[in-house]
């Protein structure tokens, strides 16, 4: 969890805040006229973002979007996609005829 505090007090215990961001493992938000200015973390922590969460984050994304198209492609039965024309024309049509039933 983040802790939020001022830039006077980051100031006052710069060390204390320094121990806490990389003993703590918690990022340090420094508000300053008391808006967020500057987050202090770890070098750890830095040198994790830099790296290795974006390209989780795509592997993730990816994966999911794998399993997905298998699920539509086994609930099609092989069959290929209709062209996305004849999708929006559908589900428009789809949606016009509920917006008769509720006039």
């Amino acid at each position: 969890m983040e802790r939020v505090i001022s830039a006077t007090e980051a100031r006052i215990r710069f060390g204390e805040v320094m121990r806490r961001a990389v003993e703590g493992r918690e990022p340090i938000i420094v508000e300053r006229s008391g808006k967020p200015y500057v987050v202090m973390l770890s070098v750890e922590g830095y040198n994790r973002l830099r790296k290795g969460q974006a390209g989780e984050r795509w592997q993730e994304t990816l994966e999911q979007i794998l399993q997905l198209s298998t699920r539509i492609r086994d609930q099609r039965g092989g069959k290929p996609l209709p062209p996305p024309e004849e999708m929006i024309r559908e589900a428009r049509e789809e949606r016009d005829a509920q917006l008769t039933h509720l006039r």
